[in-house]
């Protein structure tokens, strides 16, 4: 029931986009759209509220339980900057906004750019670890915590991946081509800009 949950946010959560966005552009009605943007968040509630009934009944924790933690927490980490990301895209292809920013290639821009990225990661694994751990203490000595604690490790590694890329981008700045302008320190896309974010 809770991986079937976690479907229905990660749909619920691409329909409320796409709806607030056709509100805000195509209906021409920008507060309608927010509205509805804003119901993001009640998606993370359910899940958290439906996984912390079905632990408090008797349930085993395992690895749904953990993955549910994990997405709650990277929707709130990342959610916010998908969503943007998203909306300046749409308001530049349907409604004549400028068009996105693309991130800086290259020097202290780019390393700017991916501490910010790291940031967001780093707050979603670290969102995830929090409810990770409040979920073993609800659950208490006599439960077998051992998937959540392994769920724990992995947003660990996943925050210390992030650090890492950031880091060589400022101990190894890319260069900027010979005669090529250094770019300025702009604001970045939701996800690692490689990949090109529930």
């Amino acid at each position: 029931m809770i991986v079937t949950l976690i479907v229905i946010c990660e749909i619920a959560f691409w329909v409320l986009l796409a709806a607030g966005l056709a509100l805000r552009y195509a209906a021409r009605r920008p507060r309608l759209g927010a509205a509805v943007l804003l119901c993001e968040p009640l998606l993370e509630v359910v899940l958290l509220v439906v996984t912390a009934t079905d632990l408090k009944n008797g349930a085993e924790p395992d690895w749904k339980h953990g993955l549910a933690a994990v997405y709650i927490g990277f929707t709130l980490g990342l959610g916010r900057s998908t969503i943007g990301w998203v909306d300046a895209r749409v308001a530049h292809r349907y409604a004549g906004g400028p068009k996105p920013v693309k991130p800086p290639k290259y020097g202290r821009a780019r390393a700017a750019h991916e501490w910010r990225v790291a940031a967001r990661w780093t707050l979603a694994a670290g969102t995830a670890i929090a409810l990770l751990q409040a979920a073993v203490r609800y659950v208490g000595g006599d439960g077998n915590v051992d998937s959540l604690r392994a769920w724990q490790l992995r947003m660990v590694w996943v925050i210390g991946i992030n650090l890492v890329i950031a880091g060589s981008y400022t101990v190894f700045p890319k260069r900027a081509p010979e005669g090529r302008a250094p770019e300025a320190v702009r604001g970045g896309t939701p996800e690692r800009e490689s990949k090109g974010g529930g």
